[in-house]
């Protein structure tokens, strides 16, 4: 079995992307690693490029910041990479700059990839999504974050990165996949205050007019933490890549889980999920093998 790793990079260190983090959560499962790295503002080229690693590819790449309709760019750039893994590949590992795989996952998830190898039924694998905000030590979860997506899939020159990337089709179809009980860890809401004003303003760049942006962010210093509806504490452990991220956190965030920022109908809502692990509604980009 051969397994290629894939993701895309530009003006991390700006808005301060944990992305050797990323990358180095998935290598053990990984042949080869293709890193997309776009023309940036900031050294990203040269920081990608100390990543000490043989299976470590890197590309260099311009993106098209035209593309702002619902952040086709992402897509855009993330085929990019997926078109430069090794024919060989029987799966390819997608991992954005702001996850993390926990190292606890990595038995079953390539026995699974073994297991389903020549079974073409099976065009990906699903996750279940941990999403951190504020700090290491809350994870959101309201029905504004999504719990589920695709980061494995078969090596098929037919499917591709799907709307802004965060999902995958196959000639425009949603794929079928299974789920190997394992979980992404998401850190993209986990920054100084200063650094995570900075990435959204990157981020939303990729979907607003310029014109929007400033009077959007025209006042702001640093992002507001507290504007959020719901969160819990984190009950588990960290991957081991982060631990020295986690230990060189230079701010603090506190929160009262008790509070709710939600309306009657969301709060109602809330509750059946809690209650029954059925989220309402729920869009779904993929079709899960039973």
């Amino acid at each position: 079995m051969f397994v290629s790793g894939f993701t895309i990079a530009r003006n991390v260190l700006k808005a301060d992307y944990p992305i050797r983090e990323a990358v180095y959560s998935i290598l053990p499962l990984c042949d080869e690693m293709v890193i997309a790295v776009g023309k940036s503002d900031d050294n990203t080229l040269e920081y990608i490029r100390s990543f000490d690693s043989p299976k470590i590819r890197v590309i260099e790449t311009t993106w098209d910041d035209t593309l702002r309709e619902g952040g086709k760019v992402l897509a855009v750039e993330t085929n990019k990479a997926l078109d430069a893994i090794d024919p060989r590949a029987d799966w390819c590992f997608y991992i954005q700059a702001d996850e993390c795989l926990h190292e606890m996952y990595i038995d079953d998830i390539h026995s699974s990839m073994m297991k389903y190898k020549d079974d073409k039924s099976t065009e990906g694998f699903l996750f279940d999504y941990v999403h951190f905000y504020g700090s290491y030590d809350y994870v959101a979860d309201s029905r504004n974050w999504y719990r589920k997506e695709i980061r494995i899939i078969r090596n098929d020159p037919r499917i591709r990165s799907y709307k802004d990337a965060q999902g995958f089709r196959l000639d425009n179809r949603k794929l079928n996949v299974r789920p190997p009980d394992a979980a992404i860890f998401h850190y993209g809401w986990v920054k100084h205050p200063k650094q995570q004003l900075e990435k959204l303003k990157q981020a939303r760049r990729f979907w607003h007019s310029d014109e929007f942006l400033e009077k959007e962010y025209a006042d702001a210093e640093a992002f507001d933490f507290s504007i959020v509806d719901s969160l819990q504490k984190f009950k588990g452990t960290h991957p081991a890549v982060m631990q020295e991220r986690i230990r060189l956190q230079n701010w603090v965030f506190e929160h009262d889980i008790s509070i709710k920022n939600l309306n009657f109908k969301k709060r109602l809502l809330y509750i059946i999920e809690k209650l029954s692990g059925w989220r309402v509604g729920e869009n779904r980009n993929y079709k899960v093998i039973k």
